[in-house]
């Protein structure tokens, strides 16, 4: 079952940058809902709390609840704009969910055990994680706030793909139905040795080039 996370909001009526502008000096965020049968809304929400919220995982692929004077909304975080090197947040867009429609999200991926896993044990193997997330289809009412993957039993050589993800219970991955091309890798256990031959190999391969490049005309 999907969980939700409240969040208090009040309405905008002022409109346009200045007004923006200074609702962001007053410590509070604009933003949008719209989506459904029902017309965009404007609305503000405090920045501290917004704040505290964009620093977890469910705040981007969770159901939000927006309440506005106990009218309560549900929706999906779909854009933030952040201040390119403030800790602010500008503005967000939210989309308002139908529990009947299925809904498109990227979901994040917590890795579990890899400190157990054989390959994790071990010095002389790299593990990577391909994919921080994953794009998945399910009703509001099933959607995870992320996916577990296992590595206990990870071992060096092991490929982890999006194929062998376990999902809850109404959720799938969309590209795993357009075939085989699409089964990313999610994790990669390989031997520390490989990932120093592969940047040996790409060095040499750098060195003819570089002296083509710097080759003498021949002599009259």
């Amino acid at each position: 079952m999907a969980i939700t996370h409240e969040m208090k909001v009040q309405r905008r009526e002022d409109e346009g940058k200045g007004a923006s502008r200074r609702l962001r000096h007053a410590g509070t965020v604009p933003a949008i809902v719209y989506g459904g049968e029902l017309k965009p809304v404007s609305i503000q929400l405090n920045h501290n709390d917004v704040w505290l919220a964009s620093q977890n995982d469910w705040f981007y692929s969770s159901l939000l609840d927006l309440n506005l004077n106990g009218d309560v909304q549900k929706v999906l975080l779909r854009d933030m704009q952040r201040h390119p090197f403030k800790q602010q947040i500008m503005h967000l867009d939210f989309q308002r969910v139908n529990e009947k429609e299925t809904l498109h999200v990227a979901v994040p991926l917590h890795f579990l055990n890899e400190d157990k896993s054989p390959a994790g044990k071990s010095v002389e193997v790299v593990v990577t994680h391909e994919l921080k997330d994953v794009n998945i289809e399910c009703l509001p009412k099933d959607l995870p706030e992320f996916i577990e993957v296992d590595l206990a039993e990870l071992s060096v050589g092991d490929i982890i793909y999006l194929s062998d993800l376990k999902l809850p219970a109404g959720v799938e991955i969309p590209g795993l139905k357009l075939g085989k091309d699409h089964d990313d890798a999610v994790v990669i256990a390989k031997h520390g040795k490989e990932e120093e031959e592969v940047a040996d190999v790409a060095a040499v391969a750098e060195v003819p080039a570089a002296k083509v490049a710097k080759k003498e005309e021949p002599k009259k």
